[in-house]
């Protein structure tokens, strides 16, 4: 009886090895489309991050614009200084809003 050895025919070790490749080949595909979507979900969100940088710099440009006529208007009429400094105020709390309307937006 100790010469016995257990019949595993060749067709069995066949099996099972296309059932190991099967399985790795869908572990390898799972990783892939795992990997593609966050490769995706990034590139989205950097190009959110670059919609709101845009329009921030942009607001902040014009603001900036905004302020030095401000000053330049109120040097030339001294009488207009708080006019001019409620309508830059106006004008910065709009361009505030759009960049925050944008943040909204785009956050979505």
């Amino acid at each position: 009886m100790s010469s016995i050895v257990p019949a595993r025919g060749t067709n069995v070790v066949r099996r099972e090895s296309r059932y190991t490749g099967r399985a790795l080949a869908r572990i390898d595909s799972q990783t892939e489309i795992g990997l593609a979507q966050i490769e995706s979900k990034a590139e989205l969100q950097a190009g959110k991050v670059m919609a709101v940088s845009y329009v921030g710099r942009r607001a902040m440009h014009e603001v900036a614009v905004i302020s030095q006529l401000e000053q330049q208007l109120s040097t030339l009429v001294p009488m207009a200084t708080s006019r001019l400094q409620a309508i830059g105020d106006m004008v910065a709390l709009a361009a505030a809003d759009v960049v925050a309307n944008t943040v909204w937006q785009v956050g979505k």
